[in-house]
């Protein structure tokens, strides 16, 4: 059976690792970039090299209009949509409440969680017409403590886990899977900007041993989460989260 999956910021980071690991599992995949249209059509490449089709698409989640175009684009040139991966993010600015301005907040919060809000009231239609459908969102180990200077982007998660949640209640009876992925600091791009940002770190890998187990989490990891939620094995199993971050990380 074919299977298609849609990616948000699904070209790069985290969500290349997403997209690369589905279309391993059999699943074609629709992923989009706001910036970055190079790397996006690379991985759209890569997929295709393993013979499975690929759709790159400029969308903004946090535009309506983008999700409602992203969602039709991907049924109407992949043929359905069985799968939601609500992997796009931006980071806060490391800011005190005192000190973030009302934009930075209304941005961040419609990143991750009113912008995945109206993607999958568009995107359930669509995902109630199979037999089985997932909906993994990407969260953060962030919602666990709540850091200082980090009040956007834990606003941001705590409200995308609460819509998961919530969903996962209301599509159980159609089918439809809904879990939480939560990684720790990943070796991306924005988490090497994320080190050196908040703690001069240069070099990510020098955080590397201060880990669980000798590193942080890495873009793989954050895949086979998701590839676990969308297979057999994960038959009986939503309305759950999965921290992967080794059980606590250190590195500030």
């Amino acid at each position: 059976m074919e299977r298609v999956a849609l990616v948000t910021g699904g070209g790069r980071g985290a969500g290349r690792g997403i997209s690369l690991g589905l279309a391993e599992d059999g699943f074609d995949i629709a992923l989009t970039y706001r910036k970055g249209a190079d790397e996006a059509e690379e991985t759209a490449d890569e997929i295709r090299a393993m013979g499975r089709r690929a759709l790159a698409i400029q969308s903004d989640v946090s535009v309506t209009a983008d999700n409602e175009q992203a969602v039709a684009a991907t049924v109407e040139e992949l043929g359905g949509l069985q799968a939601l991966v609500c992997n796009a993010g931006v980071a806060s600015r490391g800011l005190t409440v005192a000190d973030t301005q009302a934009d930075e907040l209304h941005r961040v919060m419609a990143v991750h969680a009113l912008g995945p809000h109206h993607l999958c009231s568009v995107a359930a239609p669509h995902l109630r017409n199979n037999e089985r459908a997932d909906v993994v969102f990407i969260s953060s180990v962030a919602t666990l403590n709540h850091n200082a200077n980090g009040a956007p982007y834990n606003m941001g998660k705590a409200a995308m886990e609460a819509l998961a949640l919530t969903l996962a209640k209301e599509e159980r009876p159609h089918g439809v899977r809904v879990n939480i992925v939560a990684p720790g600091l990943i070796d991306t791009e924005m988490g090497r900007r994320l080190v050196k940002g908040a703690a001069g770190i240069d070099d990510i890998a020098e955080v590397h041993d201060k880990q669980p187990f000798g590193r942080v989490c890495t873009p793989e990891d954050i895949a086979d989460a998701v590839r676990f939620f969308m297979s057999d094995r994960a038959f009986l199993v939503t309305g759950e989260k999965l921290n992967v971050f080794g059980g606590g990380q250190e590195w500030r």
